[in-house]
């Protein structure tokens, strides 16, 4: 299991983050996640508490997202987190912002995968998102299959899911994968 934080926004927040942090650390989560906002809206925020983590001796994965995203942005963020020691990358295609008009330069998460390996070849364990209940925009559960076959063999590691309640649809999901 791992834990996924949302960087604070404010001194007490990152307090709190703090206390958190070092309590759920007990518990030897396999890693913790860090938030990356629609279009970017955290970037800062999320590369502080990735260093702040990383320096803290917890293995980290930040989130990247396509959404608002360019190469130039994306390659930056992957050099950054090299020279933090990250191991880990949490890939997502990320849900448009109310108002954002243009997606970025990659519109699917497994466009973004295949960049980051094109970018650092192995460096990162990438994790991508699976939908056992499948994504509440995919036309039909087999697109969503398709979808997730797509991001794995462009080069995804791993997937995580949200919290769900219908064992059988992830037990389904498993046994089409």
């Amino acid at each position: 299991f791992s834990f996924e934080f949302f960087p604070p926004k404010s001194d007490e927040g990152t307090a709190k983050l703090r206390e958190t942090r070092d309590e759920l650390a007990k518990l030897n989560p396999k890693y913790v996640s860090v938030t990356f906002g629609a279009g970017g809206s955290t970037q800062e925020g999320t590369i502080e508490t990735v260093r702040e983590m990383a320096q803290a001796g917890i293995d980290t994965a930040p989130h990247l997202s396509c959404v608002g995203s360019n190469k130039d942005d994306i390659r930056s963020l992957l050099n950054g987190y090299i020279e933090m020691g990250v191991k880990r990358i949490v890939a997502l295609r990320g849900d448009m912002p109310s108002g954002m008009r243009e997606g970025g330069a990659f519109h699917y998460a497994n466009e973004l995968v295949e960049f980051i390996r094109s970018e650092t070849g192995d460096h990162f364990h990438i994790e991508v998102a699976a939908y056992p209940e499948f994504h509440p925009q995919a036309k039909n559960a087999q697109l969503d299959l398709d979808n997730f076959a797509n991001k794995v063999n462009a080069g995804a590691d791993a997937a995580i899911t949200q919290y769900f309640y219908n064992l059988d649809a992830y037990l389904r999901f498993i046994e089409e994968c």
